[in-house]
């Protein structure tokens, strides 16, 4: 089997099924791209693409195996290559690393600080995305690892390792009536006007089911990915926050003040994804347990080596 046509095929999907951006994307011609195509569906047997004339549509059945199968593939041969970099040099090279706002903006900058300077030569990469995004980079080999608090677990081909447990407050302006009880109730919140994460963002749906339990429906005037611009709306009293409490600093928030209620909702936990054919450097081991001192390589191997089981 001829890796460089299952790298036609990965990027053509990358690309939205445009072959002229996937030909330039692998410095080839489009034509020799298509001729690629051409020659891996001969030797299968079966078409990779649906078509509509002489445009490509979509995948077929097989070909969302073929599809699959090349990026585990390509993957694999991207890993033995790493191997060797990582014996050459084990500490220069890239990391990337997709996370949430929340994430990067609270959780990660001290971890980053040690991290620059034991491996100075290590070019790290954030990518801000949602939970559900930074899953599908790690997946797709886009990122070497993902942090985030929900939808890691929705790809069987990730392994998905607890890192941190944390709740929530709630944030007001200074003054404003509901920072002066001692301890909140869910109904007490849901007398204002609430501002909190996106549907896709950092424990949404605990949140609300919390809320559904008691039979309240919170009115939630405006949603955000960024915990910074729920501060800021609600410091123009638009509405009380729930933010995580990580994402509160009364030295630098000092005109909002916040309650604790974390015996209201469930703990949500952030944890770190890893393919299972990933092969991680040993600067990727370091960060991982700079973000979580449990999470020592022996641990991190321990658990991607673990016989997978497909849910039943």
């Amino acid at each position: 089997m001829n890796l460089q046509r299952l790298e036609v095929v990965e990027a053509i999907l990358r690309h939205d099924l445009n072959v002229s951006r996937a030909a330039a994307s692998l410095r080839q011609s489009q034509p020799g791209v298509s001729k690629h195509l051409q020659l891996l569906e001969a030797e299968l047997g079966f078409q990779i693409f649906q078509r509509r004339g002489k445009r490509l549509i979509g995948l077929t059945e097989p070909g969302r195996e073929v599809h699959r199968i090349a990026i585990r593939m390509l993957r694999d041969r991207d890993a033995m290559t790493a191997i060797g970099s990582n014996f050459r040099s084990a500490t220069s090279g890239n990391l990337t690393v997709a996370t949430t706002h929340t994430q990067a903006r609270y959780a990660l900058p001290q971890v980053v600080k040690m991290f620059r300077q034991e491996y100075p030569r290590v070019h790290l990469h954030l990518h801000q995305a949602t939970p559900a995004q930074a899953a599908e980079e790690v997946a797709s080999g886009l990122a070497d690892l993902a942090l985030a608090s929900q939808s890691l677990e929705k790809h069987d081909d990730l392994v998905v390792l607890p890192c941190y447990s944390w709740n929530r407050i709630v944030i007001a302006p200074l003054g404003h009536p509901i920072l002066q009880e001692e301890s909140l109730s869910l109904a007490q919140i849901a007398e204002y006007p609430l501002i909190t994460y996106a549907a896709s963002f950092t424990g949404h749906s605990q949140m609300t089911a919390a809320f559904a339990a008691q039979g309240l429906r919170p009115e939630i005037v405006l949603s955000a990915m960024d915990a910074d611009i729920i501060k800021t709306y609600v410091g123009l009293g638009l509405g009380v926050g729930l933010v995580a409490s990580m994402a509160f600093d009364a030295n630098l928030d000092h005109h909002l003040g916040s309650v604790d209620v974390a015996d209201l909702f469930p703990r949500s936990t952030t944890g770190v994804a890893i393919h299972r054919s990933a092969y991680l450097p040993d600067f990727a081991y370091s960060f991982i347990e700079k973000v979580a001192p449990h999470l020592t390589r022996s641990a991190v191997d321990e658990a991607v080596d673990a016989p997978f089981r497909v849910p039943s």
